[in-house]
């Protein structure tokens, strides 16, 4: 599934982003989805989330469907 498209993220998905602090590493940070922040249909970028941890950065990889 297309990480850029806001249709293809929902709460309680499993993903793993990129969180602003790590993306000159490209650390990755994985966790359940609460809530998405991204407004915009689609983002270059990946979609902004905040984690149920409280952790925000945008999705890099979707674990699971």
């Amino acid at each position: 599934m297309d990480n850029q498209i806001r249709d293809n993220i929902y709460p309680g998905l499993r993903v793993e982003i990129v969180q602003k602090q790590d993306q000159r590493t490209g650390r990755l940070t994985e966790g359940v989805v609460k809530d998405i922040l991204t407004s915009s249909p689609n983002h270059p970028h990946g979609i902004k989330v905040r984690l149920e941890t409280g952790e925000v950065g945008r999705v890099q990889v979707i674990k699971s469907v």
